[in-house]
């Protein structure tokens, strides 16, 4: 029995077959039967019913899953407590959504870096709901979104909120919201149905909502005069600094965006665990300093 094969049983068990589990493993199929095989053969017994549809455990399976974790979560705190940081030379699938990129992710990733100098670091920029689906699918190890995720294997590290506020041309005249065009994120975001359901209560049906899924576009179509628009205060500034959009007050607002680094905590990765909170602290830098 060998430490490769009880990770290879986890991943099989935990995604439900072979191809699965080689996918997210990144070998081929035969290699991951091979190792389950070797691991019941060293066992002396069946570890998995096989179906058409993919595998389950058998009760000998169920329980050598609990030693399996109880053995992985211990590497994990091996790699964490003896390894030096400075010779962590893992890839690191990071899922971002553009509001922060726009503000504080540069200051992530040097501090990251910094930690971490040989660290190979991937970046998605994606609106939320994507992320939040490649996370899952775990086609990357960390998201830092709009969240939390309310899946029970994940964990969901608070970051700091950020305001939003409303935006019009400069110099023009306070906007009548239920006859003026509203820029605004993306269509499947959480601050597009909000304000979409506050635009009918207020003034009914007809209002206009013009969603996008790039903030600095939207930005520019206010700017444009287009339309006026709601978005993150800290990354309009500039265009604010610029002359060309200004805040006005509608009487009304949403609650402040809530974003969280996320990562799944089954199985564990004290990389990832330790990436997130190298972003709230980044994050909080960044906030206070500017």
């Amino acid at each position: 029995m060998t430490l490769d094969q009880l990770i290879t049983f986890l991943w099989v068990s935990r995604l439900g077959g072979v191809r699965r589990a080689a996918q997210e493993m990144n070998i081929s199929q035969p290699a991951v039967s091979g190792r389950i095989a070797a691991l019941e053969q060293s066992l002396g017994t069946q570890l998995f019913d096989r179906a058409q549809r993919g595998v389950t455990l058998t009760k000998k399976g169920v329980l050598l899953c609990d030693y399996a974790e109880k053995i992985l979560n211990l590497v994990e705190g091996i790699k964490a407590d003896i390894i030096p940081a400075e010779a962590e030379d893992s890839l690191l699938r990071v899922g971002v959504a553009e509001t922060i990129v726009q503000l504080w992710l540069s200051e992530f990733l040097s501090a990251l870096y910094e930690t971490y100098p040989k660290i190979r670091v991937e970046i998605v920029v994606d609106v939320t709901l994507n992320l939040r689906q490649q996370l899952l699918e775990r086609t990357i190890d960390i998201a830092l979104l709009m969240g939390p995720i309310s899946e029970y294997t994940v964990d969901n590290l608070p970051l700091p909120n950020i305001p939003l506020a409303w935006f019009k041309p400069a110099g023009r005249p306070d906007p009548d919201l239920s006859a003026t065009p509203v820029i605004t994120y993306h269509r499947n975001s959480r601050p597009y149905r909000e304000i979409r359901q506050q635009m009918i209560n207020r003034y009914g049906p007809g209002t206009q909502l013009f969603p996008t899924s790039s903030v600095n576009a939207g930005l520019e179509m206010v700017a444009t005069g287009i339309g006026v628009g709601l978005f993150a205060s800290r990354i309009a500034k500039q265009f604010v600094d610029q002359g060309r959009i200004e805040p006005f007050d509608p009487g009304w607002n949403l609650d402040d965006l809530e974003f969280t680094a996320s990562f799944l905590g089954d199985p564990r990765n004290e990389l990832c665990a330790r990436a997130a909170e190298i972003a709230a602290a980044s994050a909080e830098r960044y906030l206070s300093m500017t």
